[in-house]
């Protein structure tokens, strides 16, 4: 990233809007700006690091309520909210903290929800766990602040691997999303929650 770049057009930008990019207000905002593109849009040269695994073995592991900041490519407004992520582990799981890592790789640039949705989905079955699934909550300021000025949240899943079948999908959207289902959900039997076990009923 060519910060000195940024600064440069964000001070004309400012020109453009009629403003004056030397008075005390806006004298250092073309460096903030700078300095926060390089924050936000750090996830293009990030890694996830899912390579770090244990071995150990389990149904399916869940990271509910991940937090994520996104910028909308259309409006360049943020978007933003919590990503929710289940696997079905192979023999080995994940280090917990590189579900976060993956959403960041992924939230912290240009992007849309639903691409967004996709790529974290992709990623995770990629490092050969045998079923993903990916649901994110989103709250744009592109609806909040112009057109419609709707506060609706936009919720968008993918599924794969043996998550990709109707039963289990709803099993793990009780957990994640219900909380009145989640509690009639986590009364069943372990086995209940076995994707293997509930693609063979």
């Amino acid at each position: 990233m060519n910060k000195e770049k940024i600064r440069e057009l964000i001070a004309q930008l400012l020109v453009e809007l009629g403003e004056d990019p030397h008075r005390e207000g806006l004298r250092d905002t073309p460096r903030r700006v700078a300095d926060l593109y390089e924050e936000v849009f750090r996830g293009y040269a990030s890694d996830s690091e899912l390579d770090v695994v244990f071995t150990e073995q389990s149904d399916f592991v869940m990271q509910k309520d991940i937090p994520f900041y996104s910028i909308c490519e259309h409006h360049l407004l943020p978007f933003f909210g919590k990503v929710h992520i289940a696997y079905q582990p192979n023999g080995k799981v994940i280090g917990i903290s590189k579900l976060s890592r993956l959403v960041e790789k992924y939230a912290r640039r240009l992007q849309l929800q639903e691409r967004m949705t996709d790529q974290i989905a992709n990623e995770l079955q990629g490092t050969g766990v045998g079923g993903a699934i990916v649901v994110v909550e989103g709250e744009h300021l592109c609806l909040r602040m112009r057109g419609v000025k709707s506060n609706g949240v936009t919720v968008t899943s993918e599924a794969r691997g043996t998550f990709d079948d109707p039963l289990v999908k709803t099993r793990l959207f009780d957990l994640m999303l219900d909380v009145k289902n989640r509690t009639s959900a986590i009364s069943h039997n372990a086995s209940d929650f076995s994707p293997v076990q509930l693609i063979e009923q």
